[in-house]
């Protein structure tokens, strides 16, 4: 049954929603569990987690419901952690024998959002003075 662009999104909102909370939740704690250091560990450690459960769910061979698929898979796992998003993509990209892509995706993601977050920053910086 295909379900309207509202409930669809509702869906990914909820999981949105207590994804974006376990993010938090999940980074404060391995911040306090190991030493005090400038190094992200808990971006790293939610990044990791994240494409691990979304590797599980895009291989689990049983039915799941559209709507349950969208709540985990975009909302969930989306608002956890847009880099299993990526990691996932990247990977289908290479089972599709489509390598230079996949190259293609990791290099523009990391270089323009590389660029674009350090032009963000100067833009932020030069209007706040």
């Amino acid at each position: 049954m295909e379900r309207s662009f509202f409930v669809q999104f509702v869906y990914v909102g909820l999981g949105g929603f207590f994804g974006a909370g376990l993010r938090f939740a999940l980074g404060t704690w391995v911040h306090r569990v190991l030493p005090a250091t400038v190094f992200p560990y808990g971006t790293v450690v939610v990044n990791v987690l994240g494409c691990l459960l979304i590797g599980f769910l895009a291989a689990w061979r049983q039915p799941i419901d559209p709507g349950l698929r969208l709540l985990l898979m975009v909302g969930l796992l989306g608002g956890f952690t847009t880099f299993s998003a990526f990691a996932l993509e990247t990977l289908s990209l290479t089972h599709q024998d489509q390598h230079l892509l996949a190259f293609g995706n990791v290099a523009a993601s990391l270089l323009l959002g590389l660029g674009a977050a350090w032009a963000g920053f100067e833009l932020g910086r030069q209007l706040t003075g």
